[in-house]
């Protein structure tokens, strides 16, 4: 079992200041008394030549470099103080602002460890200074001691000169700087140190090195970073400085980071850059500070920006397609399997079920296009034995089967002679249509708005106690009472016979024939035929009275032989209820189509269809009633009350946007 050893909050400390950028700033006392080279000349130590600031010799007047990088020069050796520890200076580098030291609490013995009481960076020196590892260490080594022999671990690499029969000290080498990684259970902590600046190069970032190897980097050293010489501060050198060891620093860690953490280094370079600029500029400097700061900022944004873009074309594009595809799919399936599972239920019930390919075949690959409808197209199609049908192909996009399912649920096993018979369906996947008989004159509408006179008044009559069977069958003939919702001209057939059919069951609903009222998503219909509880519930509760009140506009349309829907009328023109039911108050003559005198037939089935349009459903006959006032003569029907719209009062305000589009007529 292994865990990890977190470090003491020393440790950590020193772990943040050796990750860190340089972070020295001079105070303006400082770097005034640094520009005074004059007074402070560079000295030597050993084989280091024209040492100068930040470094100072102890003895030097309090003006010359910084008090926390001060030298004693011992036996040519430059010696400096980093907290507790004392280290060699072997090198400096002024372009570089890099130094490089030895701990030199390493013995010349061949088996040396770092106490952990000297190691460099324990303590931040001051507020303003801080001694920063050179970012070329990337790997750190840490000594365990064991109370057990660790076998077949390559991690471990043991120290035989330090370890005795009852310890055993290892060393790791690990690319983490506040904790090692799985130490275990019998282990405990002895020292840390950084590996040298020169030391593991990109290649072996992810080797682990022997103690001979470790004992090698660290008789090599590492580096610091000390504050640029002040005599050089400019806005220019500045900005290329800092920019020049942010480059070589990302450089380095992009080579040598792993593909998880490159990102991470694209987004801290700038900060870097930042402290940089910071750390290095004098107070007269603040405005270039606060310029580069916009300057990153807005680079930052920028890279976030990209970032973004990147990954939104990569990854969450690709994703968000994978999802809605997915979505599509369950959507589509879940509409196929209801509509499958209600097709199982109808198979013994009567329509026939045909292959898409039969469809083709029957329709001569739907060569002959009768009309368009809403949800589709309708085409004339020939069965087996010469038997002529008319095929309704739905567009899937414009329902989820809703259409489908109306129509073969309500009408697939009536037969009544007023009602248009549904010959069979086809569904597959998403293509579905519709078989019905074929009804070769076409629908009411082309002959009642006809300029020439189509019908007798007796075959009018004919016609409009056809529909009225149609209707009434649906709503009490049948084991569930079906309304049909869009009773009008264009959804009334007519057969060789001219006998009327009611046919586009594409609104119907079913419900039991004992229910009154049924919800408000049940409204809908066409404009000029829908009943008012259909556009609001403030005129009453939708039930069969809705499809009474389609039938009577369709009645004023057949004695009228004129449109109730007139988008072209205009507003100044009498509405064409209302001046019939006037006509018929005031048994004036000429006024309805333009005859001479009103017909008996004419003047019951408008009666009747004012009847039928009262505002409020209560005040509407049944359907059943309805059937009988037109199979009885003119002689017993009453006037009926004036309908809400005929009176000059129009419609409320909440109804105004569908009534106001219902036509008028001349006075």
């Amino acid at each position: 079992m292994t865990n990890s050893v977190a470090f003491p909050r020393s440790v950590i400390l020193q772990a943040l200041a050796i990750s860190s950028t340089v972070s020295v700033f001079l105070t303006k006392t400082g770097a005034e008394d640094t520009l005074g080279q004059a007074v402070c000349p560079s000295f030597s130590c050993g084989h280091l030549q024209d040492i100068h600031n930040p470094f100072r010799l102890r003895g030097d007047p309090p003006g010359c470099g910084v008090q926390e990088y001060e030298l004693v020069c011992s036996d040519d050796q430059a010696i400096i103080q980093v907290n507790t520890g004392r280290y060699f200076i072997t090198n400096i580098s002024y372009p570089d602002s890099v130094f490089w030291v030895v701990d030199a609490s390493l013995d010349n013995s061949s088996c040396p460890i770092p106490e952990r009481n000297q190691h460099p960076y324990i303590h931040i020196l001051r507020s303003d200074y801080m001694f920063l590892l050179y970012m070329r260490t990337v790997k750190w080594a840490a000594f365990v001691s064991c109370s057990r022999m660790m076998k077949d671990n390559l991690i471990y690499k043991p120290v035989a000169c330090r370890s005795t029969n009852t310890s055993f000290v290892y060393v790791l080498s690990t690319m983490q700087s506040y904790q090692v990684q799985n130490v275990e259970p019998s282990c405990g902590y002895l020292a840390m140190t950084p590996l040298g600046s020169w030391g593991p190069g990109p290649n072996d970032y992810y080797s682990t090195y022997d103690y001979e190897d470790i004992v090698k980097f660290m008789r090599d050293g590492f580096a610091f970073r000390f504050p640029f010489p002040a005599p050089e501060w400019t806005y220019p050198w500045i900005l290329k400085t800092c920019l020049k060891n942010s480059r070589s620093d990302f450089h380095e860690q992009m080579s040598s980071s792993s593909i998880q953490n490159k990102i991470s280094v694209i987004f801290a370079i700038d900060v870097r850059f930042l402290g940089c600029v910071k750390n290095n500029s004098l107070s007269d400097y603040t405005k270039l500070y606060w310029a580069v700061l916009v300057i990153v900022s807005a680079i930052s944004i920028m890279k976030l920006i990209i970032v973004f873009a990147v990954l939104s074309r990569l990854v969450f594009a690709p994703l968000s397609v994978l999802i809605f595809l997915g979505y599509k799919y369950w959507k589509t399936k879940v509409v196929i399997d209801a509509v499958e599972k209600f097709l199982q239920m109808q198979l013994a019930l009567g329509p026939t079920r045909f292959a898409y390919t039969d469809i083709t075949a029957i329709t001569s690959h739907f060569r002959d296009k009768l009309g368009q409808g809403g949800y589709g197209s309708v085409y004339k199609g020939v069965l087996p034995g010469d038997i002529h049908v008319a095929i309704k192909m739905l567009v899937s996009s414009m329902s989820n089967g809703e259409e489908f399912i109306s129509e073969v649920s309500s009408i697939g096993s009536i037969h009544h002679v007023n009602v248009v018979r549904l010959v069979g369906f086809c569904s597959e996947e998403m293509r579905r249509a519709l078989v019905y008989e074929y009804m070769p004159h076409g629908s009411l509408e082309k002959y009642i708005f006809s300029p020439e006179k189509s019908f007798s008044w007796d075959k009018l009559n004919q016609i409009a106690l056809g529909i009225a069977r149609g209707i009434d069958y649906l709503h009490r003939g049948c084991d569930m009472q079906i309304l049909h919702f869009d009773i009008k001209p264009h959804n009334i057939l007519l057969d060789s016979d001219f006998t009327p059919k009611v046919a586009d069951f594409g609104l119907a609903k079913l419900y039991p024939r004992d229910n009154s009222f049924l919800p408000v998503s049940a409204a809908r219909g066409t404009v000029g035929y829908i009943a008012p509880e259909m556009v609001s519930r403030s005129f009453g509760a939708i039930s069969s009275k809705s499809d009474v009140y389609s039938f009577g506009m369709l009645l004023l349309e057949m004695a009228g032989g004129r449109r109730n829907v007139d988008p072209q009328a205009s507003r100044s023109q009498t509405y064409y209820p209302s001046w019939v039911y006037n006509q018929l108050s005031r048994q004036e003559v000429g006024g309805i189509s333009e005859a001479v005198g009103i017909h008996q037939v004419e003047r019951k089935l408008c009666i009747v269809a004012l009847w039928c349009i009262q505002m409020k459903p209560d005040d509407r006959p049944a359907m059943s009633e309805v059937l009988d006032m037109l199979e009885a003569g003119i002689d017993g029907l009453e006037m009926p009350p004036e309908p809400f719209f005929c009176g000059d009062e129009f419609a409320p305000a909440a109804d105004s946007s569908v009534l106001s589009e219902i036509s008028t007529f001349p006075e």
